[in-house]
Order: structure tokens, then C-alpha cells, then sequence
């Protein structure tokens, strides 16, 4: 059984005229009633009473009328749902993002404009550490990864594209020395305790902290390690330590806790769009443009 003879069917049945329904169809009267005839042997059953002046529906094709007509629409909304699809308008995105990106305001926007302009496509958040999202797009178990830049050589079959940049602020308890000064240099925070993620973590920032007092002459001295940033800040609030974390981060205002900035001017990290290179996806690409385009709006506002 074919879906054109459920059209056929479905337009003799609402016209109850052979001659209109050929019409309606623009295909020749006879040819309609083989087809009809056809349909009616496979159903194994009398669709249709017809004489020379009228048709009428019998009682298996009242229900069978039914069924075609929920046939056809599922039909053509699996048409249309494919070629939403095929213009990035439907269907399913699952999006990494790292531990501070939903604090960056560019994060938001993006999520937001994306929800309201595909409301068809499903995106599937999920919050993971630089490096296990670039390990998840090859696999394709993500489709695209906000990020910081990874330690590690970025894989081939990886694009990077960058979204914005963030200074790198010190995190120090409000009664700290330096927490009475505006800006701080790396070799000011020698033989403190930092409160830092543990290396294992896969984040960026480690290595970056790392590259940072290297340059200034010292090795941090790690004093506790959280996998958390909630965790970092709070044990920073209850003088554990200090920390540098992204610049994103000051908007969690913990009592006891002051933000101040770095001296040096790579004291900064960068926000990424990760993607498979080989992507052909159209939800992908609408993605990443609508991504690009906040990102160049929010530079210009700058």
C-alpha cells in the first residue's frame, strides 16, 4: 500500500464522486477507480457502494477514512519535521559547558536567543570540564563545547573558535593584606596558600595559575584542593587560602570574599566554541553563527 492510494481513497471519500475526485487529483477518471479497486483487494475489504449516480461509504471505509486521514498527516509532518531539520530548526543539540561559563553574561544570551529563535531544536546542557568535552565531540556524544583553552594539543578532528576573553582575578579573604590594594602582581602572591582545583580536574585554569607563577619566579604552594567553584570561593571566605579563577566569577559576592585584579597582562583566559571540524550539522552551523554574532555584539558594546 502506497500513500498515494490513501490520497486517492481520502479524496473519492470527502467528494463521493469519482468525477470530482479525479479532478481534485488532475489524473484520469479511470485510472481512480483501478486505484481504488486496487486498495480495496489489499484491504481485503468493500470501501466503497457505487453506482451510476452515486457513492457512498460503507462502514469499514468510515473507519478506514479515519486511520488514511491520520496516516497522511503524520506523513507530511515527518516531511516537514525533516525539512525543518535539514534548516537547523529541529531536532537535538547537546552543548558542554565549563564551570564558569554560565557566569559570563554571553553565555545567556546565547542560550536564550537560540531557545526563542529554534524553539523546535532541543538543547541538552551539560556542565563538564575543557577536556572531557573535547574528548566527547569526536566520540559524538557532544555536539558543541564551551571551553577554555586546554592544556593539552587540541585534536584534529577539533575547530576552536574564540568567543570572548576574561581577565584572571585574584580571590582573597577581605581581611588579607593585599585585599587593600586594587591591583596585585603575581610575584606578590609567593609563598601564600592557594586554594586551587586538583590537576586531574581537566580545567584550564590550573595549568594557566601554574604558567602564571612560573613567570613570576615561584611554584604556588597548593594548600587544599577543591573540584568545585563554590567549594574554592568558600574555603578561600574562610581563610584557607587564595585563588585565581576567571573574571566571570566575581558575581558570586560570598561574604568574606574580595575580588582583585593581576598585573600582568596574561593574566586572562579565553572563552572557546569547540566543534567537530568535519561538522556538516545545520543545527550545529545555526548555532555557531547565532554564537558568533552575540559574541561580535557584545564586543562592540565594549
Amino acid at each position: 500500500m502506497e500513500l498515494r492510494h490513501l490520497r486517492y481513497f481520502v479524496a473519492v471519500a470527502e467528494e463521493l464522486s469519482f468525477t470530482r475526485a479525479a479532478q481534485r487529483l488532475h489524473i484520469g477518471q479511470p485510472p481512480l477507480s483501478q486505484q481504488i479497486q486496487a486498495l480495496e483487494a489489499q484491504v481485503g475489504a468493500r470501501l466503497l457502494e457505487r453506482s451510476k449516480r452515486w457513492v457512498r461509504l460503507t462502514e469499514a471505509g468510515k473507519l478506514f477514512l479515519d486511520d488514511a486521514r491520520r496516516v497522511l498527516a503524520l506523513s507530511e509532518q515527518a516531511v516537514e519535521t525533516a525539512r525543518r531539520a535539514q534548516r537547523g530548526e529541529a531536532g537535538e543539540l547537546r552543548i558542554g559547558f565549563t564551570f564558569s561559563t554560565p557566569f559570563t553574561p554571553l553565555f545567556a544570551t546565547v542560550i536564550n536567543r537560540y531557545r526563542q529563535r529554534y524553539p523546535g531544536v532541543t538543547l541538552t546542557l551539560h556542565e563538564m570540564a575543557t577536556l572531557p568535552q573535547i574528548e566527547a565531540l569526536p566520540a559524538r556524544t557532544l555536539d558543541l563545547g564551551f571551553v577554555r583553552p586546554p592544556e593539552v594539543a587540541v585534536l584534529d578532528a577539533v575547530r576552536m573558535t574564540t568567543l570572548r576573553e576574561d581577565p584572571l582575578l585574584l580571590v582573597l579573604p577581605v581581611g588579607h593584606p593585599l585585599a587593600q590594594r586594587e591591583v596585585v602582581a603575581a610575584r606578590e602572591l609567593q609563598g601564600l596558600p592557594f586554594v586551587m582545583y586538583p590537576p586531574t580536574a581537566g580545567t584550564g585554569i590550573y595549568h594557566q595559575i601554574l604558567r602564571l607563577c612560573r613567570a613570576a619566579g615561584f611554584e604556588p604552594q597548593v594548600a587544599m584542593e577543591a573540584g568545585e567553584v563554590s567549594s574554592i570561593i568558600g574555603l578561600v571566605a574562610a581563610g584557607c587560602g587564595i585563588s585565581i579563577l576567571p573574571g566571570s566569577f566575581n558575581s558570586i559576592q560570598l561574604e568574606g570574599v574580595c575580588y582583585r585584579a593581576l598585573a600582568e597582562p596574561e593574566a586572562t583566559t579565553t572563552l572557546l566554541l569547540a566543534q567537530r571540524k568535519d561538522e556538516t550539522s545545520p543545527l550545529v552551523e545555526a548555532f555557531v553563527a547565532l554564537a558568533l554574532a552575540a559574541a561580535q555584539e557584545e564586543q562592540g558594546r565594549a
